[in-house]
């Protein structure tokens, strides 16, 4: 038994045709009858029940597919690893992000690992936290940032815990404090998230506990328009504190009780990850324990 017969075999299984089998397949259908009545052979059973033109899977047949796709991905998988211990010379890193992410620390790890491994390319995709998982799980991406709990289907390593602060204009009368009462903020016009990112599920979920329908004043699933919009006292917005520290044009609030996020690195269970996506993931992992301990030493970051 080969790895050639074994994807024959799956063909016509797929098919329950020879003919539209050795379609796919691109191979002459004399040849393909040949391969598995010679595997057939070498099994002693028979494969297909084959009632003119019409055929299916015998009860050995039903045994061999249970295996057969094992086999094939378990013969692809040592492929790759056998080809990522020639080094990391070459390789795509996949990785989503979600937009307020991708305009705080990220692009300076990115540039970072990219002059580290400058044979590996590296695609972002950008999109809410319940579009990358959807991704990982379907294979559009390898890797990505999510936010929340892990959902199952996934493996993932924690990064870090970064809390949620509500902003508004310097000029707004809670700017000059320091911490304000959840059901005060969800009280004010609010920028809200569009569906689908946790931010919004999560405020959402706030609101609905409390009580409180939110005033939506806009919606939007892009991270600078809606800090913008806050700047312009269209109203009020909850961010990672993280991203708007820095930010002199909007008064960052703490809620009273405090909210946080945590952010995990995901990426598909029980699949093969490359060495390319493991070294982004491990080069990552260093990035944040260094931001981690910095913040953490300053007095900013809350222990998980």
């Amino acid at each position: 038994m080969d790895v050639r017969q074994l994807k024959f075999f799956l063909g016509v299984a797929a098919s329950e045709s020879f003919t539209k089998a050795a379609e796919r397949l691109h191979i002459a259908q004399p040849a393909l009858s040949i391969a598995i009545k010679k595997l057939e052979e070498e099994l002693n059973v028979l494969l297909f029940n084959r009632r003119g033109r019409q055929i299916s899977l015998t009860a050995e047949g039903e045994a061999l597919l249970l295996h057969a796709h094992a086999i094939l991905q378990g013969v692809s998988n040592a492929k790759r690893e056998i080809a990522d211990l020639r080094g990391l010379l070459k390789g795509e890193v996949r990785v989503g992000l979600t937009p307020m992410l991708s305009s705080f620390f990220f692009p300076r790890i990115i540039s970072s690992f990219k002059l580290s491994h400058p044979g590996l390319r590296i695609s972002i995709s950008g999109d809410s936290a319940w579009s990358i998982q959807r991704s990982i799980g379907s294979g559009e991406l390898d890797i990505g940032v999510i936010a929340g709990e892990v959902p199952e289907g996934l493996d993932s390593h924690h990064l870090l815990r970064e809390e949620i602060v509500a902003c508004v204009y310097p000029g707004h009368p809670f700017a000059g404090r320091k911490k304000v009462g959840l059901r005060e903020l969800l009280g004010e016009p609010l920028i809200h998230y569009k569906e689908g990112y946790h931010l919004r599920e999560l405020i959402d979920e706030l609101c609905a506990r409390e009580g409180i329908t939110p005033a939506v004043v806009a919606e939007s699933n892009l991270f600078s328009l809606i800090r913008s919009l806050v700047k312009e006292k269209l109203g009020l917005a909850f961010f990672l504190k993280m991203v708007v520290a820095r930010d002199a044009e909007v008064a960052a609030l703490s809620c009273d009780p405090p909210l946080f996020m945590d952010l995990h690195i995901a990426w598909k269970k029980n699949s093969y990850l490359s060495r390319a996506n493991r070294a982004f993931v491990d080069f990552l992992i260093q990035e944040l324990d260094e931001y981690y301990l910095l913040t953490q030493a300053a007095g900013t970051f809350p222990l998980p």
